[in-house]
């Protein structure tokens, strides 16, 4: 191991530029963006405005519109699948403006292997990884799915995709989601298949900028444990999480067209985003304290993978069209402040709650009792008393004095059936379907023996073998091809590889001839050979300086509008959660008296764990308290019933104030009547 398992490293951030659609080429729409691969820099210009200096942005890397799905793939998220399958923590995901194809850079087209996405081609590498370990290597393999709408996590593999689930954390497992679903996997297809399933879950709508805009974040997350054994002898056990992020898209109302559950949907989306940006804030500033992972569930759930123990990269999708100018240049800039973000990752080894741990101690556990079954079987007699049933894998026997069959006659019928297995090899002249007849004959006759001696022995060594047989599935061998479909896949991803290095060696041979130049061409502009010439060329660079001061204050001034739209943006999602806190008190003002208003803002308190307020002692309450005894008789339940049909209507003091006689008599007079079902529920009163 290292001297020091923590490596420092800055988020990296990719730009993919996506082409104009045809819908923008039909509105007559011009390219705005420009895109420099070689030197990794993107510019931007105002078209409405020519006199406007353009704007440059440098990243790590940059993606034209004719940029290729291996290629983005092997630029940008194989080293992060790279390192998860060293064991390290790694996430990807994909920000920008909704319709500028996020969803296709991590997704892709599934039909077309050249069109698959970073997703599916993760997939693929995983196993060509598996398939190329060592034999003495043991994988295991789990996948999980989720959304976040409307600030809900839902799970999107579960029974109930509309069940509201809920963000935990500890100190061993860091932040998790309880009860999320975790399947299984042992080969590309069948993460595919998952994620197909989830996909069709998934909340999606229409919208003017983009008919399939994704109205949730998903969280797709592989996590891979392996165990290889070390030079100190021992089984080692590493643990790397892949985290795949499809963000939903920031968008604007007036632009959107979104209306009625498509606004909300897009203030919760802007909200969230927005809190994803004071958190990158927080952590860029070095002065800030607190960092408020805890305002979105966006942010807790990527809490580690922002300034924490991962791996990240970041692919900003912009799109070319001088429609979205104000949009692309907003994304650029947070992408701008998100690569000065360093995490610190390490290798997650020796992990105590490792499932490959466990799975290996019980597979050991099973074979040992399948030698001790074998063992049963030899010459040593027992009873069919003598066994102990109980579990599968569990079962002892006892010595007692009696015995089924004699240890003589026993010793005769193995004797015979080895003399006739001698026999039927020696033969020679018998064909191969009556070798192989008398040979089933033979196995028959010794099993009935082993059934004489032993008739629970054949029932409890099939069941264990096929625990054992279920267990060894999980546990994927190194060495062993599991490709299938996804080979061609790995072979495209190798190409595209070998191909990148190549044009990448050109490329950076190309950037050193160019600052080459340059340098010359600097050296070569200092040396005047007349006053005239001094200030022609002290003229030149003072327009230059001049341009580089314009494009400053074109700078200012646009984060001065770009804040006040922002601030515009805050104020209307709170004009948005006014009115729906307006809505809810009107309705408590009506339906709850103001006695017990009071008293329940005095039992609620704020649960961290999950993000909202809850009531104490809730479980005594309503429908928490309705539990029958099978045994009790209908006379004593009635004893605990009260009549609520005065309670379903709007709360007043006269009906609060109703005695129990008067109730009573309430209660005769609408016995002819339909009256409103009744409930074991206690007075409002135990609650205090």
């Amino acid at each position: 191991n290292p001297v020091n398992p923590w490596i420092s490293d800055n988020i990296k951030v990719v730009v993919r530029c996506r082409p104009l659609d045809q819908k923008e080429k039909t509105m007559g729409l011009k390219e705005a963006v420009t895109v420099d691969e070689i030197r990794g820099t993107i510019t931007v210009n105002k078209l409405e405005m020519p006199q406007e200096p353009p704007k440059k942005f440098t990243f790590d890397t940059v993606f034209g519109p004719d940029s290729k799905q291996l290629e983005v793939y092997n630029l940008t998220a194989r080293p992060i699948v790279e390192s998860v399958l060293g064991g390290y923590n790694g996430t990807i995901f994909a920000y920008g403006q909704t319709g500028t194809g996020k969803t296709f850079t991590m997704e892709g087209v599934r039909a077309v292997p050249e069109l698959l996405g970073i997703i599916p081609n993760s997939f693929a590498h995983i196993f060509g990884h598996i398939a190329k370990a060592k034999s003495d290597t043991s994988f295991l393999v789990h996948v999980s799915y989720l959304e976040i709408y409307n600030e809900e996590v839902r799970d999107l593999l579960g029974k109930d995709q509309m069940k509201r689930l809920q963000v935990k954390e500890s100190p061993d497992r860091g932040v998790f989601v309880k009860d999320l679903s975790r399947f299984g996997v042992n080969k590309a297809d069948d993460m595919n298949k998952i994620m197909t399933v989830g996909n069709k879950n998934r909340s999606i709508g229409a919208t003017i900028m983009n008919e399939h805009s994704s109205r949730s974040h998903a969280i797709f997350t592989v996590t891979i444990e392996y165990s290889e054994k070390g030079v100190d002898g021992d089984q080692h056990v590493c643990t790397g999480k892949l985290h795949l992020v499809d963000l939903a898209g920031s968008e604007r109302q007036r632009k959107s067209g979104a209306t009625d559950q498509r606004l909300k949907e897009a203030a919760k989306i802007n909200i969230s985003l927005s809190t994803l940006g004071n958190v990158i804030s927080a952590l860029i500033d070095g002065k800030s304290t607190h960092i408020p992972y805890r305002n979105s569930k966006l942010t807790r759930l990527l809490q580690d993978s922002l300034g924490g123990n991962s791996k990240t990269m970041m692919c900003a999708n912009i799109g070319p069209a001088d429609y979205n100018y104000d949009e692309t240049i907003c994304t650029l800039r947070f992408a701008n402040r998100v690569k000065n973000i360093q995490n610190k990752a390490r290798i997650n080894e020796d992990l105590k709650d490792a499932l490959i741990r466990h799975l290996q101690k019980e597979i050991k556990d099973l074979q040992e009792q399948l030698k001790e079954c074998e063992e049963i079987s030899g010459p040593e007699e027992t009873d069919e008393s003598d066994y102990e049933a109980g579990e599968p894998g569990e079962g002892r026997l006892r010595r007692k004095d009696r015995k089924q069959v004699s240890s003589d006659k026993m010793a005769e019928m193995q004797a015979k059936i080895e003399k006739e297995r001698k026999v039927l090899e020696a033969e020679l002249n018998m064909t191969e379907e009556e070798r192989n007849k008398a040979r089933e004959e033979l196995e028959k006759r010794e099993n009935d023996l082993l059934k004489a001696r032993f008739p629970h022995y054949l029932q409890e060594r099939h069941q264990l073998l096929e625990k054992l047989e279920k267990l060894e599935k999980n546990v994927i061998v190194g060495g062993v091809d599991l490709l299938a479909t996804a080979k061609e896949q790995e072979k495209l991803l190798e190409e595209s590889k070998i191909e990148l290095e190549e044009r990448r060696r050109r490329a950076e041979q190309l950037q050193q001839e160019l600052e080459e130049k340059e340098q010359e061409h600097l050296h070569r502009e200092e040396k005047y050979s007349c006053l005239q010439e001094e200030a022609q060329r002290k003229t030149e660079k003072i327009k230059k300086v001049w341009t580089v001061l314009r494009a400053a204050k074109s700078e200012l001034a646009d984060l001065k509008l770009e804040n006040y739209r922002e601030l515009e943006g805050l104020q209307e999602n709170n004009c948005q959660l006014r009115r729906e806190i307006r809505q809810q008190m009107l309705i408590i003002d009506h339906f709850i008296p103001q006695k017990y208003q009071e008293m329940i803002k005095n039992n609620a308190h704020w649960n961290e764990d999950i993000g909202e307020w809850q009531l104490r002692c809730v479980a005594f309450t309503g429908n928490n308290i309705k539990r029958q005894n099978p045994n009790q008789d209908k006379k004593e339940k009635d004893r605990f019933e009260v009549d609520l049909s005065s309670f379903y209507s709007i709360y007043t003091m006269e009906s609060l104030q109703l005695s129990p006689s008067k109730q009573e008599g309430a209660k005769a007079s609408e016995s002819s009547k339909s009256g409103r079902p009744r409930t074991g529920q206690r007075g409002l009163d135990d609650f205090q």
